[in-house]
């Protein structure tokens, strides 16, 4: 090693190519390197999602789920799984052993789901895949006091003008229903005609087909033969014959039917701002950018409002590459400060030019450390920017120090060259120790496992690249640059005089400090050395005290505050939308009566918040490792209000939650209201987990357990997965109607037809899968009357 410090400190030119090397390639590398606001990671899991339209939590478990974990449970390379029966659907997630090839495993979970030929006939075909954590760039969202119609017509006019826009390939739509083609018959209608719900869609499927017919073989050349006559739009069906009297009368589907080309009757609907809203999602794929997909849509959205209709409404809402450019103003204002107390600080104790070269260390170490990037599979995103912040205060120690060595050398009359090599040579073997010392440091999360772990070892891994480079830059190029010179005794005259006579005023006070104070302190601190060890472990147990006494608080991922406060709300199972819609109304409106409060307080006339978006039988998709998670049921709701920049409006995110969390209080009738501000989610600081086959013992051990944790001060935002999910009735077939030849199976079908409806067809219409449904109307099936008077 002291060879090749010598042999660099003599060659400027190999050091100005190693230095160049490092500046151009980081440069290169740092515009092509992926660039996202939070790391992409697998989740080590595979979910099995099988849809059981119209099915309850009971009928999922028994004729979906056990049968996936019965087959799955043999596979290797499976560490744990975990099933959940909803309404209508039943998902089961298999968490992948640490070291375990996750594509392989896929391959196994399918081959073995592929095998099951029991699931129920009304059940969806099994949809398998790997959880990732989608990057959400940002959303439009379009919003005004008209139809469902009309907004998803809009917003579905936006996809397609932003996936035309260069460098947007993924657009997905949220908050809006999907297309239905529904045919309603009253029963009386089916009784006039002797005609069940089964054979309408029967017959409606014979109507509207799309069939090859092979070729015929002419002269003139083949030609494709094909019975086309697919309905693709609601009207289109209502010709369609479905009855023929013998008189040659014919009844037509519109004669009993209303036919409505409309949209699922699913308990989903978003509010903006007050009005009806559409969101429509921008995502970020492959090597494409944050910040470039936001420009482009902001342009995109500034040129469309002009051309908008006037009742309708344009804007772009959760642009997380705010957060994302913010983080890199601040890495840059750091580093900017970071360069500047550097030259002056060693420009007032040493010298001008050596502060400058050991300055220029630490950009040297970014670009080097941007150079290994691609190679850690580590990208551009917010934790890798917060790893550069971090290491921006140790970066410089190590060129400091063989710099200050340096200047040392110099000032015993040694000539520049000789003091360059000597003094890098002396404190080379310390300063390697001391980098090492840190990367060891940092290494132990690099091997962290799970999830977390592959966020997580973004930050060592940078951070250890920086050292890294920086101990290369002050080793091998530092010295080199500080190798040539003018001698001490040469008389500096102008600007640079100047500084030099303030340099050597610094310098008397630094050796008169050093002289008269801290030399015979330390020689007292020696003297009494058993004194000295002793305050040092006590200030060490004073430390220790300080944590575990609960005054420094411990966290294992902090709340990381952002611009934004979620509200959750839980309502029992079975509780119809338009009941959680009204709760949701009443939190919005507390919230907005707490932003009231805070901007009068404020007195400068502008608003802390900038919108608010409801989201009523679904919840949000957060950042972060935890935050992929959603859930869709009637009885759920989230609202997330959206505020402007920390600078700006001067109240802490957490206390606008906290004062909308006083505000909306305990309510009646009501599971939970929870209340969160951090920028994404890592999951719940505690968990506990409870297993029973009995529902009764789960919901007391749960109810237990949530007392005990709300006796404890600074817990809250308490909660429970457990749901027992709505009211059932249960119908089984009297005796008597076995007599008459009626079975279990067309009892189940006819009550299934008539109140989630018997499936005709399904049609591409565009982008869009639409069903064709037909069942009862709509007034018919919310009376329990309907199904006790129901024809069989």
């Amino acid at each position: 090693m002291k060879a090749a410090i010598r042999w660099m400190a003599h060659n400027h030119v190999a050091a100005n190519i190693l230095m160049f090397v490092l500046i151009v390639g980081g440069l290169i590398k740092g515009y092509s390197i992926k660039q996202e606001v939070f790391p992409e990671v697998d989740l080590d899991r595979v979910q099995v999602s099988v849809a059981y339209p119209g099915a309850g939590p009971e009928e999922v478990e028994e004729g979906i789920l056990r049968q996936i974990e019965e087959n799955l449970t043999g596979i290797d390379g499976i560490k744990e799984i975990t099933s959940s029966a909803s309404e209508g659907i039943g998902i089961v997630i298999a968490e992948v052993a640490s070291g375990e090839d996750q594509d392989l495993v896929l391959q196994d979970i399918k081959s073995e789901v592929d095998r099951i030929v029991t699931f129920p006939e009304d059940a969806e075909k099994p949809v398998i895949a790997k959880l990732v954590n989608r990057a959400e760039v940002i959303s439009v969202v379009v919003y005004g006091d008209v139809s469902d119609k009309v907004l998803r017509e809009q917003a579905e006019e936006i996809r397609e003008e932003l996936l035309a826009l260069q460098g947007i390939t993924q657009v997905d739509l949220g908050g809006v229903r999907p297309y239905e083609i529904s045919v309603e018959i009253p029963e009386e209608n089916l009784r006039r005609y002797g005609l069940t719900l089964e054979e309408v869609a029967r017959r409606i499927r014979r109507a509207s087909l799309d069939l090859p017919g092979g070729t015929i073989k002419t002269e003139g050349g083949e030609i494709l033969l094909r019975t086309k006559e697919r309905r693709y739009f609601g009207p289109e069906y209502a010709d369609i014959t479905v009855v023929t009297n013998p008189g040659g009368v014919q009844v037509k589907l519109a004669d009993i039917a209303r036919i409505k080309d409309d949209f699922e009757e699913t308990d989903v609907f978003a509010r903006f701002d007050g009005v009806p809203a559409a969101m429509v999602k921008v995502f970020r794929v492959g090597d494409q950018k944050p910040i470039e997909i936001s420009k482009r849509v902001k342009e995109y959205v500034k040129g469309k409002e002009p051309r908008f209709p006037a009742s309708l409404n344009i804007s772009v809402w959760f642009d997380t590459s705010e957060i994302y450019q913010s983080r890199i103003n601040l890495l840059i204002k750091n580093a900017c400060l970071g360069l500047t107390l550097v030259l002056i600080i060693l420009g007032l104790f040493l010298e001008i030019r050596l502060a400058l070269w050991v300055m220029l260390g630490i950009p040297i170490s970014f670009f080097g450390a941007m150079l290994l990037m691609p190679t850690l599979d580590v990208s551009i995103n917010m934790l890798s920017l917060f790893a550069f912040i971090l290491a921006l205060g140790i970066l410089v120690d190590d060129a400091i120090v063989v710099g200050e060595n340096i200047f040392e050398q110099r000032q015993r009359g040694k000539p520049y060259i000789e003091a360059a090599t000597d003094g890098t040579v002396e404190v080379g073997i310390p300063v390697i120790y001391a980098v090492l010392t840190t990367v060891v440091a940092f290494l132990p999360l690099v091997f962290v496992t799970g999830v977390m772990g592959k966020f997580i070892k973004v930050i060592p891994l940078v951070v250890i690249a920086l050292l890294i480079m920086s101990l290369i830059e002050s080793l091998f190029i530092l010295p080199a640059h500080l190798s040539g010179g003018r001698p001490n005794n040469h008389i500096r005259r102008g600007f640079f005089g100047a500084l030099e006579k303030v340099r050597l005023g610094f310098g008397k006070h630094l050796d008169r400090f050093i002289t008269k104070t801290y030399r015979p302190f330390l020689e007292r601190c020696l003297r009494y050395r058993y004194t000295t060890v002793a305050v040092g472990i006590a200030v060490l147990l004073l430390t220790l005290g300080v944590v575990r006494g609960g005054i420094l608080k411990f966290t294992f991922m902090p709340e990381v505050e952002g611009d934004m406060v979620i509200a959750s709300i839980k309502m029992p199972p079975g509780t119809p939308a338009e009941e959680t819609g009204k709760v949701a109304q009443f939190v919005v409106k507390e919230g907005k009566k707490v932003v009231d409060e805070i901007d009068r307080d404020k007195g400068e006339g502008n608003s802390i918040m900038r919108n608010i978006f409801s989201l009523v039988g679904t919840t949000l998709a957060r950042a972060g490792p935890g935050g992929g998670k959603t859930s869709s049921a009637s009885h759920v709701s989230e609202i997330a209000m959206f505020l402007t920049e920390s600078k700006d409006r001067g109240v802490p995110a957490a206390e606008v939650a906290n004062r909308w969390r006083e505000a909306v209080g305990d309510l009646p009738g009501v599971d939970s209201v929870t209340f969160t501000s951090s920028l994404f989610e890592v999951g719940s600081d505690i968990d506990v987990r409870a297993a029973h086959a009995d529902f009764d013992v789960l919901d007391r051990v749960a109810g237990t357990v949530k007392r005990s944790l709300a006796g404890y001060p600074g817990v809250g935002n308490i909660d429970d997965s457990l749901s027992q999910g709505k009211r059932e009735l249960k119908i089984q077939l009297r005796p008597e109607a076995r007599t008459l030849g009626v079975t279990e199976e067309e009892l189940g079908r006819q009550i299934r037809s008539a109140f989630y409806g018997a499936e005709a067809l399904r049609l591409q219409r565009g982008r869009n899968e639409v069903k064709v449904m037909v069942r009862y109307p709509e007034e018919d099936r919310r009376k329990l009357w309907n199904l006790e008077s129901m024809r069989i």
